[in-house]
């Protein structure tokens, strides 16, 4: 938005035309982005190991009258997020919306934590979002325009109980200072950079566990429930759109209440 520029405020959300890559998109709050991005009118690229998955979403998204495009991306490769960021701008020309969205998490005692254990979530849950921010942001300099989304988490801010990731939540508390470090750099070049925190989510992951961690973990979320994945389509349609034009290096905390008490 220009300095002076009144906004129509029904135009505020609307992403026509844009170009967003979403990585980890082929399901839980990646999927849930990549919808949000879609009804608004952007064209979506769905970066993921899975390819068959990203496949069904491309489907679902072209549904909605929006272009759609599926690469295969291990996102702790270099040269698999150059080529990422090759096809996208040789199939739509720029790109205005990246979400590091991609992640990975395990648990075990620090003392039983192995060095490969905590290279692994490291790499890809902190390293990857350097990786592909640091080279998707070279096209937006070309732009001189963008928007960063990061997915962070709230065990970037407290230590989970009970389960023991030291690892993880290092990581996640690290992909928080650096989107503020990255929004400080790349303001001069009309780059905005946040980061969404969410909680407990209702993902086919956390499901899995629930029965093992719920009781343990309900009574410390006042809102007394974990979080519907879908929950996290206003945050992220938020920072993409222009409804947060003066919105940069801030982390969006959505977690029923947890990191309050």
């Amino acid at each position: 938005m220009k300095r002076g520029e009144i906004m129509d405020t029904k135009k505020l959300f609307n992403l026509e035309g844009k170009i967003a890559i979403v990585t980890g998109g082929s399901k839980g709050l990646g999927k849930e982005m990549i919808m949000a991005f879609a009804d608004a009118g952007a064209n979506v690229v769905i970066a993921d190991m899975d390819v068959e998955t990203g496949k069904d979403v491309e489907l679902e998204v072209r549904k909605k009258g929006v272009d759609s495009l599926v690469v295969k991306t291990d996102v702790g490769d270099v040269n698999q997020i150059e080529e990422l960021v090759k096809r996208t701008v040789a199939q739509f020309k720029r790109i205005d919306i990246l979400v590091n969205n991609a992640g990975i998490v395990n648990n075990y005692p620090a003392e039983e934590l192995s060095i490969k254990d905590w290279d692994d979530v490291v790499k890809i849950d902190l390293s990857a979002v350097f990786y592909c921010s640091k080279i998707v942001a070279r096209q937006m300099i070309s732009q001189n325009k963008g928007t960063i989304i990061n997915t962070a988490s709230m065990s970037g801010l407290i230590v989970n109980t009970p389960q023991p990731q030291a690892h993880y939540n290092a990581a996640k508390a690290g992909v928080i200072q650096l989107t503020k470090s990255l929004a400080a750099e790349w303001a001069k070049y009309n780059i905005r950079v946040n980061s969404i925190s969410p909680g407990y989510m209702g993902t086919e992951m956390v499901k899995r566990v629930l029965s093992q961690y719920g009781k343990y973990w309900l009574p410390l979320i006042p809102m007394g429930r974990v979080g519907e994945p879908s929950e996290i389509r206003g945050p992220a349609l938020f920072l993409a759109s222009e409804a947060s034009s003066y919105v940069t290096g801030s982390n969006i905390v959505m977690d029923g209440g947890y990191t309050v008490w």
